[in-house]
């Protein structure tokens, strides 16, 4: 069994099954998270996935990324065992 990170940040665990074909397993799901300074609140989106939130405070966005999760990976569909939330800060300096 190895690890397999794609191209948008998705962990992926790959092994060969009996009859020699990959099998993936999704470990790890990450979120981009942005402050909203004008209105305040936070947004979070899944990279590589169209998963989508944004609420007021960090507990609830922490909560609201959890049950968007649930509702995206369905019982058809391996859901992450992780969830990174990776918090972007943007900084504007004069010249």
């Amino acid at each position: 069994m190895r690890l397999v990170t794609d191209l948008l940040g998705a962990t992926s665990r790959c092994s060969i099954d009996p009859d020699g074909e990959s099998v993936a397993s999704m470990s790890e799901i990450i979120f981009e998270v942005r402050e909203d300074e004008a209105d305040g609140g936070y947004t979070a989106s899944a990279l590589g996935y169209g998963i989508h939130t944004q609420w007021e405070t960090l507990e609830e966005l922490r909560a609201m990324v959890k049950d968007a999760v649930a509702c995206y990976f369905d019982e058809s569909m391996e859901a992450p065992k992780i969830i990174r939330l990776h918090f972007v800060r943007e900084e504007i300096l004069a010249a």
